[in-house]
């Protein structure tokens, strides 16, 4: 067994893994001066098999990763399932140069592909799909100005369901549903649409998370939410949806990470409390300090949503309870602020 190079192998996957010397050793059950002493050539003359295994099951990585600088072979089955090729295919295939599906077609397709994603109906997205993609890229290349928006818009759709779809098979098709989430966001900047903006946000950062990159994404979502959070306040209760679920995102991301004293601190920090509000809206308002410690999706009050044509509060004030709301986001929108015991009565 060739034992040169094992200790530099080792330093540079430990401190890829984000480990210090003495997290290293404590997680080997062994000193620091032990991890000095193997990282520096000192104890690679006869390795014990037992310890590279461990130190390999540390450091997350196969154990020829140790033992060799070339990259392991690619484990049978690694590729993109055959059942999601067609689908795959479809992305890289030039648009055909034959007349473009109706509009509204094309929308009818891709309800029934959402309805078959929700029912795990994987067989028919991968027979449906790729005739949706290349359709839905002809309607957007071809749409007139006018009609460019809803193209464009439905455009995103279609990319961001194939996005999920090829989500379900992991790290086989991670690489390519990374290209349908970022052609999904482009469409949807070119839409002007900011629910399917934020929509293509979210498909974006989770495709971050399943290239192993969770602060990148906890990063842009939270980005994408502050960027597009008084556009979405304004769209109602799909925007504020699609707001929450920006944030929770951020936070599904942040949780995928190592827990370190630092990531909950910031975890702690990183909304900004609003200024109470003072004196009375349009529709009057109410405040009180939510009791319960602020995450990703919350910023320290708790709101429900008051009605601005009725100017009555929401029927159903529990369904605010912990989540962002036109409020919390400063929107300046009408809102109740309720305690968090009121919500839970």
């Amino acid at each position: 067994m060739d034992t040169s190079g094992i200790g530099r192998r080792i330093a540079y996957w430990r401190e890829r893994r984000g480990f210090t010397q003495t997290d290293f050793g404590q997680l080997m059950g062994q000193t620091k001066r032990w991890v000095q002493d193997i990282e520096g050539g000192k104890r690679q003359q006869d390795p014990r098999l037992s310890v590279l295994v461990r130190a390999a099951d540390v450091l997350r990585v196969p154990l020829e990763q140790l033992l060799s600088d070339s990259p392991p072979a690619p484990p049978a089955g690694s590729g993109p399932p055959a059942e999601a090729l067609g689908v795959i295919d479809a992305l890289y295939r030039p648009a055909p140069d034959t007349n473009p599906p109706a509009l509204a077609v094309l929308q009818r397709r891709l309800d029934y592909c959402c309805a078959a994603f929700q029912a795990c109906h994987y067989a028919s997205l991968a027979r449906e799909l790729p005739p949706l993609i290349v359709g839905a890229g002809q309607v957007a290349h071809g749409a007139p100005v006018g009609a460019q928006s809803e193209a464009q818009a439905v455009l995103s759709r279609v990319l961001q369901l194939v996005t999920s779809y090829l989500h379900k098979y992991g790290a086989a098709t991670v690489i390519q549903a990374a290209l349908a989430a970022d052609r999904a966001l482009v469409a949807a900047e070119r839409s002007g649409d900011p629910v399917q903006i934020g929509a293509a946000s979210r498909r974006v950062a989770k495709s971050l998370v399943h290239q192993q990159r969770p602060e990148a994404a906890v990063e842009f979502a939270t980005a994408a939410a502050r960027r597009l959070g008084g556009d979405l306040a304004e769209q109602g209760p799909l925007g504020l949806s699609t707001l929450g679920m920006l944030y929770l995102s951020a936070a599904l991301a942040a949780s995928s990470q190592e827990r370190t004293t630092a990531r909950v601190r910031a975890a702690g920090t990183s909304t900004k409390r609003p200024t109470p509000p003072t004196g009375k809206a349009e529709t009057g308002m109410r405040t009180g300090r939510c009791s319960v410690r602020p995450t990703f999706a919350c910023t320290g009050w708790t709101c429900c949503c008051v009605s601005r044509m009725a100017g009555r509060r929401s029927k159903s004030p529990r369904a605010w309870a912990g989540r962002p709301s036109p409020v919390c986001l400063g929107s300046g929108r009408p809102a109740t602020v309720l305690r968090w015991h009121e919500l839970r009565s």
